[in-house]
C-alpha cells in the first residue's frame, strides 16, 4: 500500500457535485454487492473505446489504489478520452445510485477531466480535477435517471493539450443508500405573449437541413435538405470516386465506393430531401484510384524527409506537412491531385442531369462553392500553399458558378462558404503575415478597406449588372460558437451548460456581447440581412456549417432547438447541422423531431412566423407559427432551467378552440417526445407547468375548424 493516502482524511467537494474521499480506507465494506467495471482488469463486457490522443495500460502496477493493478492513462494530445464501453449495449444499472472510481494525479495532479456516463436516457457529467501525490473518490449520483441503463464511460481530456500521467482503480456502479430526492416544486416562469396577427412571415423549410444526415435521421426528421460537404469534397473526383483528406488525415487520396454522390442523391430522392453538394474551385481533385494501401499522400516522408506525425496506423510514409511546427514547402502538388478546369464541373453537372434532371424538374437543387476557402492554405497547402486573397474568390466563383448555371440554369448558387468570424471581415491573405495583422490588413486595404463578405457581394452585384444573369443566389457563412467549452466539446461543467445556451444570441441579439474571444456583438443573422441589403438585395442567407454540440445531451438538444427557433423567427432562409448523430434517438435530432415531426406521424411546427415574446428568454425560450394544413397555431417553450416553471401565455390575433394538444420533450425521458394531456386553452392564453430542461410544443387548433369555414356565410344567410 502507499503511505502517502493513509494519512490524508479530509473530505472535499469538487465542483460543487462531487464527493471526494480522501480516507484512504480500503475497499469499502460490502463491495460485495457493487457492480464492478474494473478491479485490476476490466469486467466482462466491458471494452476500450478510447479516442483520439491517448495512451492507457490497464495492467499498471506503479501507482496502485488496492489490488495489484491500475489503469494508467495518458493524453498525448487535447481533446481526447478514455472511454469503456459494455459491448456496444446497454448495462442495467437500475439497483445502483451512484457511479463510483478512485483516481489520482501522479507527480502533477490537475488534470482537467469531465467524467461522462452516458445511459439511455441521457448523460451524467461533471469537471474533476485529480489531486497531486494522492487518491481520490470520485462519486456520481446517477438518481436523476430512474431508469438507468449505461452505455459507456469516458475520462474526457477537456483542453486543447496533452496532460500528464494519472491513475485510475476500483471502478463500479454502487449503492450507497442515498434518498432519491424530492422533486423540485414549480416555481413562477417568465411570462409569454404571443400575437398570431404580428411579424408574419414565412418559415424556410430549409432552415432543418443537415450535413450528411443517415436515413434513418432523415426520415425521422422529415429532413428537407442534405448537404454533402467538408474539407474532403473540396478534392473529390466524381470520375474516380477519389477523396483527399487533406490536413484532416494526411494528405491522403482515399477510395470511395462506387458512384458514392450518386448515392447520396439518391437517398436524398427516397426520403424526400433536397440535394445540396459541394462543387470544387480550388482547381486540382485527386489523379487516380488505389485500391489499397498506401495510398497517394501529399508529403511523403520518403521523398520530403522528416516530419512531426505521420499516418502509423495505415501508411506511415505519409507525413503530416510539418517539420518543428513549421509547414513543409516546395512539394508536387501531382503528388496526389491533377489540375481541373470548370470543365470538371460542368461534366459533373452534366451526369447528374442526365441521371436525375434538373434542378427544376426533380434533379440536383443547390450547389455549395467549394468548402471555407480561406482555410485552403492550411487544409490543402500540398496543392494550394498560398493564402487566398479577395481577388481570387471573386475570379473563381465568377468563373465557376457561372459554368453551374451554364450547366443548370435553374440550379441554386451559395457562396463564399467560409469558416467563420475572422474570414467575414478579411481574406486569408490579410491574416498570412501573422503577428497584429489586423493594423495593417494588406488585402482589405488593397480593396477600399471594404470588408470580404460586403465585397464579394458587390462584386457578384457587378456581375449581374455586367452579364444580365445572377450567379450567386445564397450568401452562404459557417458559424461556430466559439465561447470556450461549448463547440466541439461535451455537454460540459454546469456553468459551460449555461453559457452553451446563452451563446445561441450571438445569432440575433445585438445587445449581446460574444463571451469569446470576439469580444463583441455577433448578431449573425440581422448582419447578414444588412450586408445583403447593402450590397446585393435579393440574395438569400444560408448557414451550411453550425454546431452548438452536446446533442447527446439534454442540454445540447435545448440549445438545438433554441438555433431552430431563431433561424425562423430571424428569417434565415437554410442552415445544415455540421456532425449530426447518426442515430433518430439522440437528444439533438428529437430537437429537430419537435420541429419538423413531433408526433411520429408528419405533424410540424407552423410554416408561418409569428411574434412571440419572453420576459427572460435566457430561462424560457419561445416561438411561434401558424400552420396552413388545419389553421392551427403552434406555439414551441424552452425550459432553459433546473426546475419547473409555470407561466403564463397571453394569446392574441387568433381565435382559438378550448384545448390544445401538448407535445414535451425533456430530461426526464431522453428516448421519446411524450404527448401529454390536453391543454386547457381561453380566448386570452392559458398557463403551463413546462417540465425542467424540456422542450415543449402546443398545437392549438382555431375556434372554426379550416373545413367549417366555408360554409359560414350560408348559415350567416339562412338565420
Amino acid at each position: 500500500m502507499n503511505p502517502r493516502w493513509l494519512t490524508l482524511t479530509a473530505t472535499l467537494i469538487v465542483a460543487g457535485a462531487l464527493l471526494v474521499n480522501l480516507s484512504g480506507s480500503a475497499r469499502r465494506a460490502g463491495a460485495a454487492a457493487d457492480l464492478p467495471v474494473y478491479t485490476d482488469a476490466l469486467a466482462a463486457g466491458w471494452q476500450d473505446w478510447s479516442y483520439g490522443s491517448v495512451t492507457s495500460n490497464y495492467a499498471n502496477a506503479s501507482q496502485v489504489y488496492a489490488g495489484t493493478a491500475s489503469i494508467a492513462v495518458t493524453y498525448t494530445g487535447g481533446w481526447s478520452g478514455l472511454q469503456i464501453g459494455y459491448g456496444g449495449a446497454y448495462l442495467d444499472v437500475s439497483a445502483y445510485d451512484a457511479f463510483r472510481f478512485w483516481v489520482h494525479g501522479g507527480a502533477a495532479g490537475g488534470q482537467p477531466l469531465t467524467v461522462i456516463v452516458t445511459l439511455r436516457t441521457g448523460t451524467v457529467e461533471q469537471n474533476v480535477t485529480p489531486p497531486a501525490n494522492a487518491w481520490a473518490q470520485v462519486d456520481l449520483s446517477l438518481l436523476g435517471h430512474p431508469a438507468r441503463e449505461v452505455y459507456s464511460i469516458q475520462w474526457f481530456n477537456n483542453s486543447a493539450t496533452g496532460q500528464p500521467t494519472f491513475y485510475l482503480d476500483d471502478v463500479a456502479f454502487v449503492d450507497t443508500g442515498a434518498p432519491t430526492p424530492t422533486p423540485e416544486p414549480p416555481t413562477d416562469g417568465p411570462a409569454l405573449s404571443v400575437d398570431a396577427a404580428a411579424d408574419q412571415h414565412p418559415i424556410s423549410p430549409y432552415i432543418y437541413g443537415i450535413n450528411f444526415a443517415s436515413e434513418a435521421v432523415a426520415n425521422a426528421v422529415r429532413l428537407p435538405v442534405r448537404r454533402w460537404g467538408g474539407n474532403s469534397t473540396t478534392r473529390y473526383n466524381w470520375q474516380l470516386d477519389v477523396h483527399n483528406t487533406g490536413s484532416d488525415w494526411y494528405f491522403e487520396n482515399i477510395p470511395d465506393a462506387p458512384g458514392t454522390v450518386d448515392q447520396f442523391v439518391e437517398q436524398d430522392r427516397r426520403t424526400g430531401t433536397q440535394t445540396l453538394l459541394t462543387m470544387p474551385l480550388i482547381g486540382w481533385t485527386p489523379r487516380r484510384r488505389l485500391t489499397g494501401h498506401p495510398y497517394d499522400c501529399g508529403f511523403q516522408i520518403s521523398r520530403y524527409g522528416p516530419q512531426d506525425d505521420a499516418d502509423w496506423s495505415w501508411d506511415p510514409d505519409c507525413g503530416n506537412g510539418e517539420l518543428g511546427g513549421v509547414p513543409l514547402t516546395g512539394n508536387d502538388p501531382a503528388d496526389t491531385s491533377i489540375a481541373i478546369t470548370t470543365t470538371f464541373v460542368i461534366s459533373w453537372i452534366n451526369h447528374l442531369t442526365a441521371q436525375y434532371g434538373p434542378a427544376a424538374s426533380g434533379g440536383v437543387l443547390f450547389y455549395d462553392l467549394d468548402n471555407e476557402p480561406m482555410l485552403w492554405n492550411g487544409t490543402h497547402r500540398d496543392v494550394h500553399p498560398a493564402p487566398a486573397s479577395y481577388d481570387e474568390l471573386r475570379d473563381r466563383t465568377w468563373a465557376y458558378a457561372a459554368a453551374i448555371k451554364s450547366a443548370d440554369p435553374t440550379a441554386q448558387t451559395l457562396g463564399p462558404v467560409v469558416w467563420g468570424w475572422t474570414a467575414y471581415f478579411w481574406s486569408a491573405l490579410d491574416w498570412a503575415p501573422g503577428g497584429a495583422w489586423w493594423e495593417h490588413p494588406q488585402d482589405r486595404l488593397a480593396h477600399g478597406d471594404v470588408p470580404f463578405v460586403e465585397w464579394y457581394l458587390q462584386q457578384m452585384k457587378t456581375y449581374q449588372d455586367a452579364h444580365g444573369a445572377r450567379i450567386l443566389d445564397y450568401l452562404d457563412v459557417h458559424y461556430y460558437p466559439q465561447a470556450s467549452g461549448v463547440a466541439l466539446s461535451p455537454a460540459g461543467s454546469p456553468a459551460v451548460q449555461a453559457l452553451r445556451l446563452r451563446s445561441t444570441r450571438s445569432l440575433w441579439d445585438p445587445a449581446y456581447t460574444d463571451e469569446s474571444w470576439i469580444g463583441e456583438p455577433v448578431y449573425l443573422i440581422p448582419r447578414m440581412k444588412q450586408w445583403v441589403a447593402d450590397n446585393y438585395p435579393g440574395t438569400k442567407l444560408a448557414i451550411t456549417q453550425y454546431n452548438w454540440c452536446a446533442l447527446d445531451h439534454i442540454n445540447g438538444a435545448l440549445a438545438q432547438a433554441d438555433v431552430l427557433g431563431i433561424f425562423g423567427r430571424e428569417g434565415l432562409d437554410m442552415a445544415t447541422l455540421w456532425g449530426p448523430p447518426n442515430t433518430a434517438m439522440a437528444p439533438g435530432i428529437f430537437a429537430f423531431r419537435m420541429y419538423r415531426n413531433y408526433d411520429g406521424a408528419g405533424s410540424a411546427f407552423g410554416e408561418t412566423s409569428v411574434r412571440a415574446v419572453s420576459a427572460d428568454q435566457e430561462k424560457l425560450s419561445v416561438y411561434a407559427a401558424r400552420r396552413s394544413p388545419d389553421g392551427a397555431l403552434t406555439v414551441l417553450a424552452i425550459n432553459k432551467t433546473g426546475q419547473p416553471l409555470t407561466s403564463t401565455v397571453t394569446l392574441a390575433g387568433f381565435a382559438p378552440a378550448a384545448a390544445a394538444s401538448v407535445y414535451c420533450y425533456s430530461a426526464a425521458n431522453l428516448a421519446a417526445i411524450i404527448h401529454e394531456p390536453d391543454q386547457t386553452i381561453t380566448a386570452g392564453g392559458f398557463t403551463a407547468t413546462l417540465p425542467a430542461n424540456s422542450i415543449t410544443l402546443f398545437a392549438i387548433p382555431p375556434s372554426v375548424p379550416l373545413n367549417q369555414r366555408l360554409y359560414l356565410p350560408l348559415v350567416r344567410r339562412a338565420g
